[in-house]
Parts: C-alpha cells; sequence; structure tokens
C-alpha cells in the first residue's frame, strides 16, 4: 500500500503544498496565500495537490507536516488582543529599560521596537527568589487574585509573568499559574520559568511577552486546523515546524508559539543539509529566495549553524539590538525583505531602492493584475524576459507584462532610464543587496564565504541565484528538484526534534554535578515528552548535550557540545579542552590562568530523521531548445534559448545564457556559465574558468 505525507508552507506571498508518495512521486502546487484566512490558502493547496494525486484525504496515512508565517504576522501586524505582564515589585519598566544597550552610540534620535506590552497593562507583586533559587519571599495568592480581577476588568486574554531569577526556581511563577487557573481559566498564562528558564531578566521577559503576545493567536488557529483536518477525513494529527530545525505536535507547539516564528525558513535550511550530504559537500550557503523575503543559512558540516537568541521586529534590519530578543534555539540565518514582491522605488538623493516593503499577495506585483501599483522585482523580471508571463505557475496563473512595462517605465522616466534599464537596475540591486547580506552573515561568524557552493530555491530564488553566486565569488549553484516548494519538501525530511536551554551559572572546575544532573534530567525527561506527542516511541528518543561556557568576567558565552551524558557522567576537563579548542579557532587565543564558568546546558532530544525523497521523471535524450526569446541583459538585448527541466537528459552540458523553465520557477543562467542536469534530478550551474 502505497504511503503519502503532505507538507504546507505559508509563506508571505505564495502557500505552498507538497504531496510525496513513499515511491519518491511527487506532487506540488503554489497558490497565493490568504492573510485575511491563512486556513482558506491551506486548504485550497491541499486541494489542489490531493487533486494532482487523484488520492482522497484518508489515503495520506503517513505525517501531515505545516510551516506557518502566522506568528510573525502577528508580531509584525500588531494586532493580538490585549495581554498584561506580572513582574516583580521594582522591576515593571523591564521591557522599557531593555539591558541599556544602544545599537547606534552616535544616534541621538535612537528608536527601539515598542514593547508588546504597555505600562498600562503590567502589575507587579511582592515576591522574590534569590540568585541561588532561595525563596526570600513567597508569592502572596490574595495579592495574585487582585490582579487576576483587574485582568478579567480590562478584558486580558493571556498573561506573561517573569519574576527575578524564577528560572533558578520557578515556584512563585507556578503559584501566579495557579490562581489564574482557579479564578480566570480562560486567560492563557505563559511562564518564563517553562518558556525561557535562562538568566539575563530582560531577554526572558521579552520571550515570554512575546509568547504570551501570540498564545491567543496560534493556539485557536492549530485546534482549527486539527479539526478541519479531522473533518476532512485525513487520520493524522499535524506536527508542527520550529525555528530550530525540527517538528513537534500541534498542542504543544500552540503552547510554544516563540519556538515557531522562524517555521518555514528553519525547514528550508534543514534541507538544505539534506542536500549538502546528497552532493557529498560539507560546507555550502542555502539560498531561499521567495515572494516576500531572501534567508541565508551557512551550512558547515552538513549541519546549519544554530543561534541561542534572535530578534523580530527590528527598527534597522541590519542592526542587532533594535528588535525584540529572543531567547530560544533557532536556525541561524539572515533574511532581509528581498522577495519577488519587494517593491522598488526613487528615494530623496533620486537614487533606485529595492524592498523591503512587499507588495506580498495582495495586492502582489503588478503584473498580478490585483491592483497593484507599484512596480516590484517580479515586475522586472517579466519586463527582462527572464520570467515568461503565460506560463507562469504553468500558465494558470497569467501576468499582465504590459503592465508590469508601464510601471517599470514610469519608475524609469524619474530617473532618466528606459524600462529595461529600470527593470535591469531593480534586478541587480536586489541581487547585491541578497549578495551583502550572505557576505555579511559569513564574515560576522568567522567563515570565509568565497567558492562555497550555493543551494538556490524558493519561487524566486533560482532567478536570482546565478548573479547573487558570482556577486559572492560563488563558482557553484545547485538548484534542486522541486525548488519552488522546497521548504515545504524540507519538513518532510525533518526529524521530530526539540531543543532545550536552562541556565546553571556555576565554575566549571567548582561545578556541583548532582544538581547539573537534576537539571539535563528535569530537559530530558520534558524532551522526551514533547517527543512522546509526536508520535515518537519513548525508546526512540535520543538525546546530545551542549553547554555555553565563557571565561570568568566576560559578558557573552560560547556554545561548545558536550561528548558526554552530564546525567551519568562528570568530566569538567573535556569541557575545559573543547572550550578553549573553540575559542582559540574563533579568536586565535586563549587564557590559561583565566577560569572558565558554565552559563547554560543545552539538550537536543531527537526522533529518527526520515527517509523520504522525490524523483523527477527524466528523459533519456535531451531535447533541444523549445523556443527562443530576448532577454535585457545588462541594458542590451540578448537572444536567449529557453529549455523546459523535463527536456534534460542527464550529463548533457547547456552553455549560458539559458532560461530553465519547470511549472513553478524558472532557472537564469548567465553567460560563462554551464548547466547540467543531476543524476537525482538537480541543476547543476558552474562558472567557466576565466569567466
Amino acid at each position: 500500500m502505497t504511503r503519502y505525507s503532505l507538507a504546507v508552507d505559508i509563506g508571505g506571498t505564495f502557500t505552498d503544498a507538497v504531496l510525496l508518495a513513499d515511491d519518491g512521486r511527487a506532487f506540488v502546487d503554489k497558490t497565493l496565500t490568504t492573510h485575511g484566512d491563512l486556513l482558506e490558502g491551506f486548504f485550497r493547496g491541499v486541494d489542489l495537490v490531493m487533486g494532482r494525486a487523484g488520492i482522497e484525504p484518508a489515503h495520506v496515512n503517513d505525517v501531515v507536516v505545516h510551516a506557518t508565517t502566522v506568528v510573525t504576522n502577528a508580531l509584525i501586524e500588531r494586532k493580538g488582543p490585549p495581554v498584561a505582564l506580572i513582574l516583580t515589585k521594582g522591576f515593571s519598566d523591564i521591557l522599557y529599560i531593555r539591558e541599556e544597550h544602544r545599537y547606534d552610540m552616535y544616534d541621538p534620535q535612537i528608536e527601539f521596537a515598542e514593547p508588546l506590552i504597555p505600562r498600562e497593562r503590567t502589575f507587579v507583586i511582592d515576591e522574590r527568589i534569590y540568585a541561588d533559587g532561595s525563596v526570600a519571599v513567597e508569592a502572596d495568592e490574595a495579592e495574585i487574585e487582585a490582579i487576576v480581577d483587574r485582568c478579567v476588568e480590562m478584558g486580558i486574554e493571556s498573561v506573561a509573568v517573569s519574576l527575578l531569577n524564577s528560572y533558578r526556581n520557578g515556584a512563585n511563577e507556578q503559584t501566579v499559574a495557579a490562581v489564574f487557573a482557579r479564578k480566570a481559566p480562560n486567560i492563557y498564562v505563559s511562564l518564563s520559568s517553562e518558556i525561557a528558564p535562562q538568566m539575563r531578566e530582560y531577554l526572558r521577559t521579552s520571550t515570554v511577552a512575546i509568547n504570551a503576545y501570540t498564545v491567543p493567536i496560534t493556539r485557536p488557529y492549530l485546534t482549527a486546523l486539527i479539526e478541519q483536518l479531522g473533518q476532512r477525513g485525513f487520520a493524522q494529527q499535524p506536527l508542527i515546524m520550529l525555528s530550530n530545525g525540527g517538528v513537534i505536535a500541534a498542542e504543544r507547539a500552540g503552547r510554544l508559539p516563540v519556538r515557531m516564528i522562524e517555521s518555514g525558513p528553519a525547514a528550508g535550511a534543514l534541507v538544505a543539509c539534506y542536500f549538502s550530504r546528497v552532493f557529498g559537500l560539507k560546507d555550502l550557503i542555502s539560498f531561499d529566495m521567495g515572494g516576500t523575503t531572501a534567508k541565508a543559512c551557512m551550512i558547515q558540516n552538513h549541519e546549519p549553524l544554530v543561534t541561542g537568541t534572535f530578534e523580530v521586529d527590528r527598527r534597522y534590519r541590519f542592526k542587532p539590538g533594535s528588535g525584540m530578543p529572543i531567547t530560544v534555539p533557532s536556525i541561524d540565518m539572515i533574511e532581509i525583505g528581498a522577495g519577488g514582491g519587494s517593491i522598488a522605488w526613487i528615494d530623496d538623493l533620486g537614487l533606485l531602492k529595492t524592498g523591503p516593503e512587499s507588495a506580498g499577495s495582495i495586492p502582489g506585483p503588478v503584473c498580478y493584475g490585483r491592483g497593484g501599483t507599484q512596480p516590484c522585482v517580479t515586475d522586472a523580471d517579466v519586463v527582462l524576459g527572464i520570467i515568461d508571463p503565460d506560463r507562469f505557475l504553468g500558465g494558470d496563473m497569467k501576468l499582465d507584462a504590459d503592465a508590469a512595462g508601464t510601471a517599470l517605465e514610469e519608475l524609469g522616466a524619474k530617473i532618466g532610464l528606459s524600462r529595461e534599464q529600470a527593470a535591469w537596475g531593480v534586478f541587480e540591486i536586489v541581487c547585491e543587496q541578497m549578495a551583502a547580506a550572505a557576505r555579511t552573515h559569513a564574515t560576522d561568524r568567522g567563515i570565509d564565504y568565497r567558492g562555497l557552493p550555493m543551494l538556490a530555491f524558493g519561487g524566486a530564488g533560482p532567478v536570482h541565484a546565478c548573479m547573487v553566486a558570482d556577486l559572492i565569488e560563488s563558482t557553484q549553484v545547485i538548484y534542486p528538484p522541486l525548488a519552488s516548494v522546497l521548504s515545504a519538501f524540507g519538513t518532510l525530511v525533518t526529524p521530530t526534534q526539540i531543543d532545550l536551554v536552562k541556565s546553571q551559572l556555576s565554575g566549571v572546575n567548582t561545578l556541583d554535578w548532582d544538581a547539573a544532573r537534576d537539571v539535563v534530567t528535569s530537559m530530558t525527561d520534558d524532551g522526551t515528552a514533547a517527543l512522546v506527542e509526536a508520535g515518537i516511541a519513548r525508546d526512540d528518543v535520543n538525546f546530545t548535550f551542549g553547554a555555553d561556557l565563557r571565561y570568568l568576567g566576560q559578558q557573552s558565552e560560547m556554545r561548545i557540545e558536550v561528548p558526554f551524558d552530564p546525567r551519568t557522567q562528570q568530566d569538567a576537563d573535556a569541557m575545559r579542552e573543547i572550550f578553549e579548542r573553540e575559542y582559540v579557532n574563533l579568536y586565535g587565543l586563549k587564557l590559561d590562568a583565566m577560569a572558565i564558568e558554565l552559563v547554560n546546558w543545552h539538550v537536543t532530544a531527537r526522533g529518527a530523521t526520515p527517509e523520504r525523497s522525490a524523483t523527477l521523471p527524466q528523459t533519456e535524450k535531451a531535447v533541444s531548445a523549445r523556443d527562443r526569446r530576448t532577454v535585457h541583459l545588462r541594458g542590451k538585448p540578448v537572444d536567449v534559448a529557453v529549455r523546459h527541466r523535463t527536456q534534460l537528459a542527464v550529463g548533457d552540458v547547456i552553455q549560458g545564457p539559458v532560461i530553465i523553465e519547470e511549472r513553478e520557477t524558472t532557472a537564469f543562467i548567465l553567460p560563462g556559465w554551464t548547466v547540467e542536469l543531476h543524476e537525482n534530478g538537480s541543476l547543476v550551474a558552474n562558472k567557466q574558468i576565466g569567466a
């Protein structure tokens, strides 16, 4: 009996659906994202791929996996319900004071993201837990009951609780939760001791505030998803993609929406790891360009870089510290507002710019014919001749080339350019923006990006990847099968996984190993429970361990892999040796006389990696170009051959410039490059020596 698995990835512009059979057959489609009701677009995509396969919901007997932007949308739009915050007395302004760091020292009018929870909905209680976890003042239930009454009067739907030092002892936070459960059970309660049990009060408070803000949105959304899947006849409970690159059960994900923020992009980075193993490439650059944003991630030793903190809603995209920080494990990537829907405009100095504002799916680029009036990157691609307006999505979504041309002509007239010159300017600028982001991301992490292969995917990624690769001195670009919907496919080759972090501040040489065992055991128990909820057998749960270490007196720590199980082994010497080796690799020196301090323990709970793959039909003999068309390349018209991906045979080498079309995307290969079809269905473009 054939087994089918289903994945749906909701992006800012398109919703991608992939139906995968265990024999490798893949059925894919894209539909415009329905921001008013995301589930409308979800099930439209599901219906499209089910129709292509000719099966019913009951035939989907493997997994249903979902990556979504619902959390990101809620934070950007700021349309969430009223949320309250409960803090320790004397610390009511923590979200405003932040960590007293100025991301731009010389800007007298510096701006920060406005806190999600304002002062008028912030409450304090007279309690105190010391830094060692001992309780100095217990939480007063009568005081908490009065706050509950006020929250009910104010129509509060969710509450964040972040009490001082609760990462060491969450007893007082548990008291708050118990009182709310008794007096106002309909109010969601998020505890910092559960969401982010780590030191650093502002980071912990910001994280739990974001979780509380989005819980009233995500839990009903995921509940409705579960119900509608059941009503349609799907037997499987959905799994949800997390920012760390793993999937867990929808019910738990609904309680932890802060872990879902980079849901879709994380799937793309994980599938890049999959292809790094397929091609035997230890290191590569993952390049994902969709309709709204572009994402770059560095893959090293077949694994993505992982960070413990990241930011959302930055005031300035490339300035760390200008947004709201979140301290949960996440795939480390850089994301910029450069997608097919990014709007082209002229600034006050008369310079052509693209993004970060996007036309999204509504109204979309001008060529979509949905009311858009501002030219976008996709409009430029159409005017240049790279995208065929009559074959977009296989001809199911015709594009208005005349309208796109008019919009680019009006834009170009403002700075003395023809429509084709303006279109090439938009193309070149958006590629340079993405190249600059990739350079910055790699350089900041001590990685030499030059010469690294690039994996290009997303709806707009294959269109622009060759130019981006040229700009960052990459000599090989891989266009995988299902490139346009690869993030959705990535959720199907991603293991069930959750990453947990908990603080235990101590010198490594004076570490209380009994306390360490208790901390790590609490995380392994939580990780096991999460994976069992997602359908993994308890005996199939595997653990890896890590730690954040630093030299005594330093503000920042460095994560290391711990090669033993701290629940059963004690080896401070091994931890010090690994830390010093990694420190030398990063900074070129070590401090022999300085004590080393443990800050956090890390535990990753993971199930087995799914054995799923997709195969594409291939021809035994290459078919000649089906037509040619004019592409305006660097301001000059160039006659370019057009091939369909299914016309290519393995080993057939084609000289650029050439356009390789498929239903959901287009690969544009520049002059000076060659492209050939790999036996696994990927297109591999290589830059010619001297080009």
